[in-house]
């Protein structure tokens, strides 16, 4: 038998799987802490400490612990308030300017261990860390680098003594997501008894980078806040806005705790060599610390609304203070504003109406489906619609398929691969025909357009410039429901009532920061002030202040301005007045 191999060749047609490669990383770029860091948004910042209780900004250091006695503490309403307020975490100052410890501190006795609050066992930043689990939010510290108590500021010596307050607070409390660094470095104090001025060098004394180092040893998932990061920066100002124009980047080798320049932190550096993005920090009353003649100055729901426009829809976080009472609690007017701000927010963001939404654009990376135009309504953050490569001037048309009523946009750029838009367009279609809502520069992380309200069939964004070809993960449209707040009535004296919102800018230059004031009789002999000191915290925070003296008699005052709060700055004067019991 024979047999026989019969060999078939068939033509094999060979199909090239060609996907296009990522677009290439734009520099710098964040780290994995910032980025995790990016996601929280939102979160509170707790000043109570000796200050409280003296009703100051800023103890001169002399106060003794014995006045640090809250009756009623309780962190778990400070929890549970920035909780239901949808914030993701609470940063608390450990130790402001006055060197007075939350923590029973191995190093001072000026701390709650000689206070008489829980009869000196008691420990502020253990149960805020534990009320923060309880309720899963971030836990945060704010250590300030001055001190001025302690009787070896400005001297190397200090600087052993900073540190192990530092590694205290990072070892024995759990893990922390930031570190605060105040920029307020320097001056006159106590220091121990000796009553004087102690100016440092603020870019050297603290050899800020092997401080860092143990930040980055004992917890290395924590995000470094100061001028100069150097992980989150200060957006410039306590008033709660960033410039429209923010850049993550910036310059980092220009700054330090402390900073002259720090004007340009509100804007960040297109050319910026390190990813440092801003943090809006703002007090919910005038001042940073409780005081009952604010109790009635607590930040109307517009006020606040800005603010979060301003600073999350600004390409930066917003860092929301609330100065707990001597009672140890977040005052109830103080709640009742964080809840309508809250309930605000989410009647705001409630309904995309953009979410699955049909897109096309100009350019889709490669024609390929894994850069579609879709991806930017698909509701997840991983996907992104990229431009082919050196393609910049690009769009993007959202199709609502009908008419549709509209007045909020968002916009991301997915920061993972760099921030890249330098401006952009944003138009709507009305009845046929284009029209301009809105022309801005940088996106960022996000950023989120107000406009009054307009019915569109289509909106179409459009980058204009950017550093590369853009890459978009996500765009949201709203209609945000208007905001209808109750008017305070006020009668004048024949009668006429009014609405009234007063003006809530609070940025002047010429501000008098040491001061002396004299009484006299005849106005030519004045004799030895009769009150003396600081505004403190003046520069940044420029609120009323009051100044109490005993009592003297007299028909002429004098107010003498010794320094200014800039440094060579000019003086200038607003409005003083006498309170007389």
């Amino acid at each position: 038998m024979k047999y026989f191999i019969l060999l078939f060749f068939f033509p094999v047609l060979l199909i090239s799987c060609f996907s296009p490669q990522p677009p290439e990383p734009v520099h710098p770029l964040p780290s994995e802490r910032q980025l995790a860091w990016h996601e929280l948004e939102f979160y509170a910042f707790v000043h109570f400490n000796m200050n409280t209780f003296t009703n100051m900004e800023w103890g001169f250091g002399n106060e003794s612990p014995e006045l640090f006695n809250p009756t009623g503490l309780d962190t778990r309403q400070w929890a549970r308030v920035c909780k239901e307020a949808g914030m993701k975490g609470i940063i608390l100052t450990a130790k402001h300017h006055d060197g007075f410890c939350l923590w029973p501190s191995e190093y001072t006795e000026h701390s709650v261990k000689k206070s008489p609050w829980k009869n000196g066992e008691g420990d502020v930043v253990r149960e805020l860390a534990d009320a923060c689990r309880e309720y899963g939010l971030k836990f945060g510290v704010y250590l300030s680098p001055w001190d001025r108590n302690h009787p070896d500021y400005g001297r190397p010596e200090y600087i052993t003594y900073f540190r192990n307050q530092l590694r205290e607070l990072l070892t024995n409390y759990g893990e922390v997501f930031e570190v605060w660094f105040d920029g307020a470095n320097g001056g006159t104090g106590w220091y121990g008894g000796a009553n004087e001025e102690r100016r440092i060098d603020r870019k050297t004394y603290y050899d800020w980078e092997n401080t860092y180092k143990i930040v980055r040893e004992l917890q290395p998932s924590a995000c470094l806040f100061s001028d100069a990061g150097p992980d989150v920066r200060w957006v410039g100002n306590e008033e709660g806005w960033a410039m429209k124009t923010n850049w993550a980047p910036i310059r980092r080798d220009e700054f330090y705790p402390g900073s002259p320049n720090y004007a340009e932190l509100r804007t960040g550096h297109e050319d910026g060599t390190h990813w440092v993005p801003a943090e809006v920090d703002v007090s919910i009353r005038p001042g940073w610390y409780y005081h009952p003649s604010e109790d009635h100055k607590v930040k109307t729901l517009p006020h606040l609304l800005d603010i979060y426009y301003n600073s999350i829809g600004r390409n930066a976080s917003f860092l929301l203070n609330f100065p707990v009472d001597t009672c140890g609690l977040i005052h109830e007017k103080d709640v009742e504003q964080v809840m309508k701000l809250a309930d605000a927010v989410k009647a705001d963001f409630a309904d995309n109406l953009a979410l699955g939404k049909r897109v096309t654009a100009t350019s889709i990376r490669g024609n390929s489906s894994k850069y579609k135009a879709r991806n930017v309504t698909d509701g997840n953050p991983d996907t992104y619609w990229a431009a082919d490569d050196n393609i910049i001037e690009s769009s993007l048309e959202i199709n609502f398929r009908k008419p549709t009523e509209m007045n909020r946009f968002l916009v991301q750029e997915d920061i993972r691969l760099g921030q890249r838009v330098k401006k952009f367009k944003l138009e709507a279609l009305v009845d046929n025909g284009w029209h301009l809502i809105a022309s801005e520069t940088t996106i960022g992380r996000k950023r989120i357009l107000r406009f009054p309200n307009v019915t569109a069939s289509k909106l179409r964004l459009t980058i204009e410039d950017a550093k590369a070809s853009p890459v978009i993960s996500n765009i949201e449209v709203y209609h945000a429901p208007k905001i209808l707040i109750e008017p305070e009535i006020r009668r004048n004296k024949n009668g006429l009532v009014s609405s009234y919102l007063p003006d809530q800018g609070r940025w002047n230059p010429g501000i008098i920061f040491n001061y002396e004031f004299f009484v006299s009789e005849d106005g030519n002999n004045w004799g030895a002030p009769v009150s003396s000191g600081e505004f403190s915290n003046i520069k940044n925070s420029p609120i009323w202040q009051e100044k109490r003296f005993e009592q003297v008699s007299g028909r002429f005052i004098k107010l003498r301005a010794l320094s200014a709060a800039e440094e060579n700055g000019r003086i200038g004067l607003a409005e003083f007045g006498i309170i007389t019991d």
